[in-house]
């Protein structure tokens, strides 16, 4: 089954973060989950623009930017400007007055717009935007810190998103506690690509490669 497998960079060992974006790389790891946080939108300060930057000029795969900022339509220029023609930028709609005009500079700037559900984001909140963007990236979790707790009902959103991606022409990717069985119910259903953390990939003592080669060879 085809499915896509992206590295949540906040987990990593920042002890050594040249080895492990080679390491993740060389291992056949898709694209590179870089969550900023900016301590105000959500309860906890994470990854930066400049570890951005160096991941962006460190890597071939493409990066997924997910801005979990106050009103991004801000500085949403000094991210953009760092980045390539292949990344992805995800906003979260409820922290922007205008989302739509935010999408619209993504776009603009030819890199790949995309929103990012919270658990307590209803589907018909957003359905506007889903003819906008080409990714939604749905959180199984309460977005802010790694190794939380999947929320079950998330699962009827995403049941919901699946019978409107076609007309739509959006992809859906999960992020939060991603387990084996997730992949398992959930990619055959039509979620395109699965955000790893520290559930399945960070932390567990075995090469990146072994891991992410396991989690492809899953018997569906």
């Amino acid at each position: 089954m085809d499915f896509e497998l992206t590295a949540s960079m906040m987990c990593a060992n920042y002890g050594n973060l040249e080895k492990e974006v080679k390491n993740l790389e060389e291992g056949g790891i898709d694209s590179f989950h870089i969550d900023i946080m900016d301590g105000r939108y959500v309860p906890n300060f994470a990854m930066s623009l400049n570890d951005m930057r160096y991941i962006a000029g460190a890597v071939e795969k493409p990066l997924d930017i997910h801005l979990m900022i106050e009103h991004p339509n801000n500085c949403i220029g000094l991210f953009l400007k760092n980045l390539r023609k292949r990344d992805t930028v995800y906003i979260h709609p409820e922290a922007e007055y205008h989302p739509s005009t935010t999408l619209q500079k993504i776009i603009n700037a030819g890199m790949v717009p995309g929103i990012a559900i919270n658990p307590g984001t209803s589907v018909e909140t957003v359905m506007e935007m889903l003819r906008i963007v080409k990714k939604v990236l749905v959180m199984s979790v309460n977005p802010g810190n790694a190794g939380q707790m999947y929320l079950p009902y998330v699962g009827k959103k995403i049941t919901k998103l699946i019978g409107l991606k076609e007309d739509m022409d959006f992809e859906i990717y999960w992020d939060g506690a991603c387990s084996a069985d997730k992949i398992l119910e959930f990619a055959p259903k039509g979620v395109k690509g699965f955000v790893l953390g520290t559930t399945l990939l960070f932390g567990k003592g075995r090469p990146y490669a072994e891991t992410i080669r396991n989690i492809r060879e899953l018997k569906f």
